[in-house]
């Protein structure tokens, strides 16, 4: 392979196999190994991971983003995706749409006895804004011009008066 190759590939080519992982661990219900693709790509407007859901457990808290939207590929197993206060069955080969909005929480529960596997595509808005019904929380995150981001998490109750600390 030529030097422009080699190059080209780095920054247009990731295999999900081969990308660092990060594990999500909360016992008793959450156990979700995840691989960010997107970074240190060319990708300047759409991100995308990775990831597995241990056999029994959740994904990641139940959440809507304000801005990012979102798309699914499940490529290996089944489980059951708690979206709009409903359950859905999923299983390999369903591909799900989330659009921005309070109207879409969402999170993938594993309900089987084997790994659930699916491939996260989304938009990479920034300045986003997600919250999370279950725990009344916030995030406020911002995507930096060297990639990396800025996150900020807190409950409604504990937001300051406009005001505050002002002269």
């Amino acid at each position: 392979m030529t030097s422009r190759a080699s190059e080209l590939a780095a920054r247009l080519i990731r295999n999900f196999h081969d990308a660092p992982t990060e594990r999500l661990v909360r016992e008793p219900l959450y156990d979700a190994l995840g691989a960010r693709l997107g970074t240190g790509t060319a990708a300047e407007k759409l991100g995308a991971s990775f990831d597995i859901v241990a056999p029994g457990k959740i994904s990641c808290p139940y959440h809507f983003h304000y801005a990012q939207e979102e798309m699914f590929v499940v490529l290996e197993g089944e489980g059951t995706l708690r979206v709009a206060g409903e359950r859905l069955p999923v299983r390999a080969g369903d591909v799900v749409f989330i659009p921005p909005g309070p109207g879409y929480p969402h999170q993938f529960i594993n309900t089987s006895d084997a790994p659930l596997k699916y491939l996260s595509i989304s938009t990479k808005e920034s300045p986003e804004f997600v919250e999370y019904p279950d725990s009344g929380k916030h995030s406020t995150i911002v995507r930096k011009e060297d990639g990396s981001r800025f996150s900020f998490v807190q409950r409604m109750e504990n937001g300051l008066d406009y005001w505050d600390g002002e002269p």
